[in-house]
């Protein structure tokens, strides 16, 4: 029989765990499912950089918050998606996350366009081989609430660059703004009118710094 090989990447080595059991113990009609796993973002990259030497991933299934590996810009789930849409774009990509916020999700499907995305909380045996069949075949493979997350679209999408996304990060490790000039290719006035921007877009417009990220964070932007 084929045999469709999986990545998953995922900081919870249990969670990673259980989607290989369920998986590789799953009855296919006309495959069988090799499952491999990365923890970290360095780890899953150097696997798909690995695999494209022609022996691409089918699917690679990726949760966006990944434990920090090094110092600087965290690396997420989004920034692996966008890598390995570069080098396998043959590849099927679906993310497996905790968030289910409009924001976060429209995002994604702005940057990496997934063929799938599932909420862990409706992720279950029969979810998980559905979801193998469909992106396989026909893709998108969406759970429930994802398809609603989607459905809800908001007129102002949340999308951010990744001069965006550095500002919020060094803000949530504590560096100050006018030390960011050192870090970042920008001048202090369009830190500043960034940071302004970020706070229109999250909606805080008149608070400070701190609300800032914490709207971050609970969107999964950081």
């Amino acid at each position: 029989m084929k045999t469709i090989h999986i990545l998953a990447v995922d900081d919870h080595m249990m969670t990673m765990v259980g989607y290989k059991y369920i998986l590789e113990d799953a009855n296919f009609d006309d495959f069988v499912i090799k499952m491999d796993m990365a923890t970290t973002f360095d780890a899953g990259k150097e696997k798909i950089k690995a695999s494209a030497d022609g022996s691409s991933y089918d699917i690679i299934l990726l949760d966006i918050q990944l434990s920090p590996i090094k110092e600087g810009v965290a690396c997420t789930g989004e920034d692996l998606g966008i890598y390995a849409r570069k080098v396998t774009p043959t590849s099927k990509i679906v993310f497996l996350s905790s968030f289910s916020d409009n924001y976060r999700i429209n995002s994604i499907l702005q940057t990496v366009n997934p063929e799938g995305y599932m909420v862990k909380t409706e992720i279950n045996e029969d979810a998980l081989k559905e979801m193998v069949e469909t992106v396989l075949t026909a893709p998108p493979f969406y759970t429930k609430k994802a398809l609603v997350a989607i459905r809800n679209k908001m007129s102002t999408n949340i999308y951010l660059d990744n001069y965006d996304k550095k500002i919020l990060y060094y803000l949530s490790i504590g560096t100050k703004t006018k030390d960011m000039i050192e870090l970042i290719s920008l001048s202090l006035a369009g830190i500043e009118n960034r940071k302004r921007q970020l706070k229109e877009v999250f909606g805080i417009t008149k608070e400070n710094d701190y609300a800032l990220i914490t709207a971050a964070r609970e969107k999964g932007f950081i």
